[in-house]
């Protein structure tokens, strides 16, 4: 199956709205000829800005998170429906800083999940371990344990259609990025994971991103790999001419 390469940037806590504005109407020319999915997962305040920046272009947006409930009291916290109406198609679900600094689990990342699908977005799900997981030789066993707790209940057309990222917590924004075999070794264990919870079908139709330091000079042979589709991309989505080299990866 050849699947759609899918180039998502996380901007986690940068620009204003109206710097998002300025930089997606730049951006929006720079990568309009390219046919890979391409994404930014802008901050919640930033998202009435971005959506109308790239209005009838080939970029969409994403929010960085959401909460489970549709409503109540949850001070702080945004509900799928909220994003829906602003005209969002994906959301990032369980982030390893959202794991680490805001107590993200398992559990709620499924959470999560479900709730994304009950309003037509598209969860795109974060795994990873850390250096001390990865030198204790528990990498596999991590990454299985929280790809099954993230789609438990999930059925296999909504799996089909999700995305997940395998980010590597010791190569987020240390300059250091896994090697592509590295990467091509976890990616391959979550889509063997899949296809043991789901089918051949479902573990070959699901697209899976590499995220840990992509940059301009190492996504071409990171989305070579055969079971890397596209990056989850961090500092170098802030760059229009990065972004726009590592959102137009060609074969």
């Amino acid at each position: 199956m050849s699947r759609v390469k899918v180039i998502a940037g996380n901007w986690k806590m940068n620009k204003t709205p109206s710097e998002a504005a300025e930089f997606l109407s730049e951006l929006r020319e720079s990568v309009k000829d390219i046919k890979n999915d391409i994404i930014a997962a802008v901050p919640f305040v930033c998202i009435p800005a971005a959506v109308q920046a790239v209005s009838g272009s080939n970029i969409k947006i994403a929010a960085q998170n959401m909460h489970w409930k549709d409503k109540g009291a949850y001070t702080g916290e945004i509900s799928g429906g909220m994003l829906k109406d602003l005209g969002i198609e994906y959301v990032i679900i369980g982030h390893s800083e959202r794991r680490e600094y805001f107590a993200e689990t398992d559990e709620t990342v499924n959470l999560k999940a479900h709730a994304a699908f009950e309003y037509g977005i598209t969860p795109i799900i974060c795994v990873g371990e850390s250096l001390s997981q990865r030198d204790a030789g528990i990498t596999a066993e991590h990454i299985r344990i929280q790809v099954k707790g993230a789609l438990v209940g999930l059925s296999a057309e909504q799996v089909s259609s999700l995305i997940i990222a395998y980010e590597p917590i010791w190569a987020i924004g240390t300059g250091r990025t896994a090697t592509p075999e590295q990467a091509e070794e976890v990616c391959s264990l979550i889509r063997e994971t899949v296809r043991e919870l789901y089918s051949e079908a479902v573990s070959e139709a699901v697209r899976i991103q590499y995220g840990g330091s992509v940059t301009a000079e190492t996504s071409s042979v990171l989305f070579s790999m055969p079971d890397i589709d596209g990056g989850l991309v961090g500092g170098a989505s802030l760059k229009v001419k990065d972004f726009t080299i590592i959102a137009g990866y060609k074969k």
